[in-house]
């Protein structure tokens, strides 16, 4: 089948990737000609594990192409939108300026019967008030939610735990234009359906709901086991240790029970800020005003990072050298976005630390945004002459891969905070390190 993303930012140069991958011939239209380019070049213009193959294979192939011109929509069957829905400046709501103009954009190239397929993270009601605009020129909205987890997002764009559509619907179920956008949708991923991937049709606001709803129950399990990890610091429990015991309860489970300095990303932290806005505009604030908090305890994980490096350096880290092992949010990614591991390293700076900081992926794009912080590309390197080190990504690279006792020749202290708790604690211990963790002895 022949279709089109429109934008080909992380969520849509993977979906276009992907769906060539899986042999569709499939347009990828971006107003920005630098990253136009290098995706029409197979370079991929950040990373993410799989991609850069996918996309050179997809243009060898000839079925996967980029473009500034919308017009080259134009005959395809589906067009999905894959535009950012950034929080809005000054205000929680997410802004759907992107949006608004990829549907205004591709309007005129609608033919009878195409399908539009969001995938964009949007506010319940953005569906239902887009969809009369798409019907005027003879097309059908589908809402067909994304849930890639970045550093996954290619095998979960290509094999995914389930597919989304919120198709046209009356009193609950789907109208005959409803049903008939479901057969193309289940046609458009028919490889992922025949291995046995949940596919749930349902209405627009479901499926709206579906997104958020997740990101929102991920991050309240995330910042759970960080409120816990508060009340161990002041009781001297182990949090680490709690967790392990409340995950064999199959009714809770051991996933998302890590506690460390929280979330952050280009997705959890503006989607359920964004989420609460919508309610509050619904007046059913009320129903999510717990949000609000989880907020609040994943940024009070940063404070607590900070401040345990002030106290394991004495009271001060004015000109002490503090040596940041990670700068993304998450590991196998570059994402910078929000990302706790680079906020804490700022706060270093801004104290007067001399921070010196590594990651195997976002050096780049970390220093582009924070040129005052030292950056080294070589993690030993990094470690050299380290007052006090920090682990704020979990990378293999640090929490599986360093040495504690190489890792004590190379510094001059040897005080290690772990910010998520992915280090053996007794083995950084018997090597000679004080070691302090996120709500652990």
């Amino acid at each position: 089948m022949r279709l089109s993303v429109i934008g080909c930012g992380y969520l849509g140069a993977v979906h276009a990737a992907a769906m060539a991958s899986i042999g569709h011939e499939v347009v990828g239209i971006d107003v920005d000609e630098r990253k136009v380019a290098s995706l029409s070049k197979g370079e991929a213009p950040f990373f993410e594990p799989g991609l850069q193959e996918i996309l050179a294979e997809g243009i060898a192939s000839g079925r996967l192409s980029f473009t500034t011109d919308m017009a080259a929509a134009q005959g395809a069957k589906v067009h999905f939108i894959g535009v950012g829905t950034p929080q809005q400046p000054g205000g929680y709501a997410a802004d759907l300026t992107y949006v608004h103009a990829a549907v205004d954009g591709l309007l005129p190239y609608l033919s009878e019967g195409d399908i539009v397929a969001g995938k964009s993270t949007v506010p319940v009601g953005t569906a239902e008030s887009l969809a009369p605009r798409v019907s005027e020129r003879g097309a059908t909205l589908v809402w067909n939610p994304e849930f890639l987890r970045e550093g996954w997002a290619v095998q979960d764009t290509i094999d995914p735990d389930r597919l989304v559509a919120g198709v046209p619907s009356l009193d609950g179920a789907p109208t005959e234009e409803g049903a008939r956008t479901a057969d193309v949708l289940r046609e458009v991923y028919h490889p992922s359906i025949a291995k046995g991937t949940p596919f749930i049709i349902t209405d627009y606001a479901t499926a709206e709901l579906v997104k958020v709803s997740a990101n929102a129950f991920l991050a309240t399990k995330i910042s759970f086991i960080n409120a816990m990890a508060e009340i161990a610091e002041v009781t001297g429990a182990n949090v680490t240790t709690l967790a392990d015991a409340i995950g064999h309860d199959a009714r809770i489970g051991r996933r998302f029970l890590g506690a460390g300095i929280g979330f952050g990303g280009g997705c959890l932290p503006k989607d359920i800020r964004a989420f609460s806005a919508r309610a509050e505009e619904l007046g059913r604030g009320e129903s999510v005003a717990f949000l609000r908090e989880i907020d609040a305890i994943n940024l009070r994980r940063r404070d607590r990072a900070v401040d345990l490096t002030v106290q394991a350096l004495g009271g001060t880290v004015f000109e002490k050298k503090v040596t940041v092992l990670g700068a993304a949010f998450k590991p196998h990614s570059d994402d910078i976005r929000d990302s706790p591991a680079l906020d804490v390293a700022v706060r270093l700076h801004g104290l007067g630390a001399d921070v010196t900081l590594t990651d195997p992926a976002a050096i780049e794009n970390a220093r582009r945004i924070h040129p005052q912080l030292t950056y080294v590309e070589d993690r030993d390197e990094a470690l050299r002459g380290a007052d006090a080190v920090i682990v704020v990504t979990e990378w293999d690279e640090y929490r599986r891969d360093l040495d504690p006792a190489l890792a004590a020749e190379l510094t001059s202290g040897h005080v290690v905070i772990d910010g998520r708790n992915c280090l053996d604690a007794a083995a950084w211990r018997a090597a000679g390190w004080t070691y302090y963790g996120m709500g652990r002895p």
